[in-house]
């Protein structure tokens, strides 16, 4: 796992996946992070997670309640301020379901941070999922 971070933007998955920005005037991207999280069949592949919870980052971010701001997200910061569309409930309890099963026993990247001793990213995903639940 290329990870230097327990944050949303702190993996090369994730940050890989934000390019995609660059093309995207709508929330289609987004959509498509959470639903390939939400649709793997029996376990959940770290990259499609590490994707999914940068999704997640970034719908908190639209919604002004992001949590990570730094040097990784500032292309995903500028994007933000150029879209216009606003993420709705039905997305938002998408997002809520995603980090679910990103924390779920059939997910590899939970699995990777558990086994590296690492705690602070559980309090990460806790806090993505309270920035997107208030």
């Amino acid at each position: 796992m290329g990870a230097w971070s327990h944050e949303p933007f702190g993996n090369d998955d994730a940050n890989d996946w934000a390019y995609g920005l660059d093309d995207a005037n709508d929330l289609s991207l987004i959509e498509s992070a959470l639903d390939r999280a939400l649709e793997a069949e029996h376990y959940l592949e770290a990259p499609e997670a590490s994707e999914a919870v940068a999704a997640v980052e970034v719908l908190a971010k639209l919604l002004g309640r992001g949590t990570q701001t730094d040097s990784y997200t500032e292309k995903v910061d500028e994007w933000v301020k150029l879209i216009s569309a606003k993420p709705d409930a039905a997305l938002v309890a998408k997002a809520m379901l995603t980090l679910e099963r990103v924390l779920g026993e059939k997910s590899e990247l939970r699995e990777l941070w558990e086994e590296s001793g690492e705690e602070e990213w559980l309090g990460s995903i806790r806090s993505l999922q309270s920035a997107i639940s208030a």
